[in-house]
């Protein structure tokens, strides 16, 4: 019976020198929320080096959809290993490359063909959807939203626009791209102000957008603003490109959470679960946009057979339960969250689909002031208690557990987020 067990002082003494020989040795860019040292998973659990166990409400950063080491995709992974590791598809075949794309293109949404484009991450599926835009549209411009994560390379750091620090010190991004901001008041000034002024609509490649915008606080659009862009496009000829890399594949509680506003985009970009674990992602596109010609963009690794294996094997999961599984939980979570927001003023907000969801934490309700200090404070109680638990936004915390998640296993984190809040809230008072 697994369960929170926290045996150390965090970090413990194991942890203390991997972290020592991180200082030295390991690029001081990367992001980390709190000194977790992971050496084995399963399920919803995460054991730390110290044997500290803890309860993952990340999900690896919402890549272990069907939790950690679920063992058909561990077995998938081992068959597909055993026979073929890497054979590039860039230049050759092997069967599981096209196997993987007729199961994405059937199941995403829209009616007729669609063709598949696979690579390793989601900012490479979203680089690709870049490339495949301007060069069907024979257009260059692109339009993002303001909050938006769509990863770090130069070209989709061009579209992200979620924290200035991301974007800091690396000169002249991607030419041509326009954000505005992610309501009905945005898409008014695109209407009434950009395509009269200065972007010409007739020059416009893509508008690409989250369906709930993640890293950049958990932010579900307004009623009738997906509808809406969707019809922008098609007056203007425009591409919608869908970035499902974090919402994709059951974690709203839909395959796509684009099928929650009814809309059909013509690009969808996914990772992060795709892979079960493994570095995969993938570009759908509608076969008659997928026009480009052979050599215009390929993957040595793209396409891996074990990351193809490991991924037939999820979507066999998703398909027989896990979807509907996310949405049940999903609203036993929210239930919960809202119950704490009740008894709590330092939250502001509950949002999200699914297993999606965050808190906003405020100063004050009134003024909706972030209370950033507090929200990070929350992280590390959190973690001191055996919860691990990601930022987002200027002062959210997200919640994206596996969709693997029962009630118990709810009730526990929820338990341990009370907690915590509590300590915050205490903390805050005696200041």
């Amino acid at each position: 019976m697994h369960g929170l067990r926290i045996l150390t002082e965090l970090p413990g003494p194991k942890a203390k020198q991997i972290l020592a020989r991180e200082e030295r040795f390991v690029t001081p860019s990367l992001t980390r929320l709190y000194p977790l040292v992971a050496a084995r998973a399963g399920g919803v659990w995460v054991w730390d080096v110290d044997d500290n166990c803890f309860l993952d409400f990340t999900s690896g950063l919402a890549v272990n959809a069907a939790g950690h080491g679920h063992p058909k995709i561990v077995e998938a992974i081992q068959a597909q290993a055993r026979e073929l590791v890497q054979f590039s598809a860039a230049d050759f075949y092997h069967p599981l490359y096209s196997k993987l794309a007729e199961r994405l293109s059937r199941c995403a949404p829209g009616e007729g063909d669609k063709k598949v484009f696979l690579c390793n991450s989601g900012t490479e599926a979203i680089e690709a959807a870049i490339k495949l835009a301007r060069h069907h549209t024979e257009r260059q411009r692109l339009i993002a939203f303001h909050d938006a994560f769509h990863g770090r390379t130069i070209g989709a750091l061009a579209l992200t626009a979620s924290k200035l620090w991301q974007q800091r010190g690396f000169g002249m991004l991607l030419a041509g791209v326009t954000h505005i901001p992610f309501s009905h008041a945005g898409l008014d000034f695109l209407e009434q102000t950009l395509f009269r002024t200065n972007v010409p609509p007739d020059e416009v490649a893509a508008i690409f957008f989250e369906p709930i915008q993640g890293e950049g606080g958990c932010n579900v659009p307004e009623p009738g603003f997906l509808p809406r862009l969707r019809k922008i496009c098609d007056q203007h000829g425009i591409l919608l490109v869908a970035d499902e890399i974090q919402t994709g594949l059951g974690r709203t509680g839909k395959m796509f959470a684009v099928e929650h506003w009814g809309i059909v985009p013509d690009i969808i970009c996914l990772a992060k679960a795709l892979g079960g674990g493994l570095p995969l992602g993938a570009m759908i596109a509608r076969a008659d946009v997928m026009t480009w010609s052979v050599g215009a963009h390929t993957s040595t690794f793209g396409g891996n057979p074990v990351a193809c294996a490991a991924g037939l094997a999820l979507l066999d999961l998703l398909e027989t339960g896990l979807v509907e599984r996310a949405a049940e939980i999903g609203k036993h979570l929210r239930s919960g969250l809202e119950e704490l927001a009740n008894e709590h003023s330092l939250i502001g907000e509950v949002r999200g689909l699914g297993m999606m969801l965050a808190i906003e934490m405020v100063k004050d309700r009134r003024a909706h002031e972030p209370a950033q200090e507090e929200r990070d404070a929350l992280l590390k109680h959190a973690f001191e208690r055996g919860l691990l638990l990601l930022g987002g936004g200027q002062s959210v915390v997200r919640l994206m557990p596996p969709l693997t998640l029962d009630r118990e296993e709810a009730k526990a984190g929820l338990a341990v987020l009370k907690e915590a809040l509590a300590e915050v809230e205490a903390r805050k008072e005696a200041a």
